[in-house]
């Protein structure tokens, strides 16, 4: 089967192989987000191509964003790491083109790409395929892994170093798998990229950590505790999030730190 063809999810952006069963996609039925009121509904990556491209946006010399243009979906972005001996792809969107394509070549392609959390999985066995990469993906998220194929490579440690010094973190909460990077070289004071592992306000003053932020689910006060240590010991002052408008390119740690401190 063709994956341009292969019937995707227009409420999340996830594709499904043409023998996965039943007509639900179990991302959007699960309670950290939800299904429209019409009800399920698909498309497919080929009928995406048609009307939409992805945008890129540089951020600094070593990171791009790419987004769905226009919107689609949940709204996501990936962001894509330009680093000495291998760049990485963090997170995924669902959609690829030949622009997006001839930019990372361009740029010396794509080593691998690391996933946050269920949410960005999107058409990430068409990206893997088109780079000839791997996909690495917590294992404490793997029963949410619907088109992966080959390229999945499963990693189960709270840490796991890359090469450059990049750092994958599993942090949980969101997802027990909800896992950020650390690009310490990036900025002054070291960069994290974290999706939606927290969750910047508009105010760009407050970073909420929730089950889910669409359905306003709470995480128990032990499980924010837990995370806030696990913050203690990573070194940044940067923070890139969900949507584009997340950027905390000063005094992250500060913000994180405030935060963590309004639940008692």
């Amino acid at each position: 089967m063709n994956n341009n063809t292969l019937r995707m999810c227009t409420e999340c952006g996830t594709q499904y192989p043409d023998n996965y069963p039943g007509n639900i996609c179990i991302i959007c039925e699960d309670e950290r987000q939800s299904v429209p009121e019409s009800g399920q509904s698909w498309t497919t990556h080929e009928k995406l191509l048609e009307k939409h491209s992805v945008k890129i946006k540089k951020i600094n010399d070593n990171l791009y964003e790419f987004t769905v243009n226009p919107r689609f979906s949940i709204g996501q972005r990936a962001l894509f790491i330009i680093s000495e001996n291998g760049n990485l792809m963090w997170d995924c969107i669902p959609l690829i083109d030949e622009g997006v394509i001839e930019f990372i070549k361009s740029k010396g392609g794509l080593k691998n790409i690391a996933l946050s959390h269920p949410h960005y999985y999107s058409i990430m066995k068409m990206w893997a395929e088109t780079f000839d990469c791997k996909i690495l993906i917590h294992e404490k998220d793997k029963e949410w892994v619907v088109n992966g194929g080959n390229a999945v490579e499963y990693w189960s440690t709270e840490e796991m170093e890359l090469w450059d010094a990049l750092k994958l973190h599993n942090i949980g909460g969101h997802f027990d798998g909800s896992s950020i990077i650390e690009i310490p070289w990036m900025s002054e004071g070291g960069t994290l990229l974290i999706g939606d592992t927290m969750y910047l306000a508009p105010s760009l003053k407050h970073y909420a950590i929730m089950r889910s932020y669409p359905n306003r689910i709470p995480l128990p006060l032990s499980e924010i505790k837990r995370i806030q240590k696990r913050f203690e010991n990573i070194n940044f002052d940067t923070i890139y999030g969900f949507y584009s408008y997340q950027n905390t390119e000063k005094n992250a740690k500060e913000i994180l730190r405030n935060s963590f401190s309004r639940y008692q």
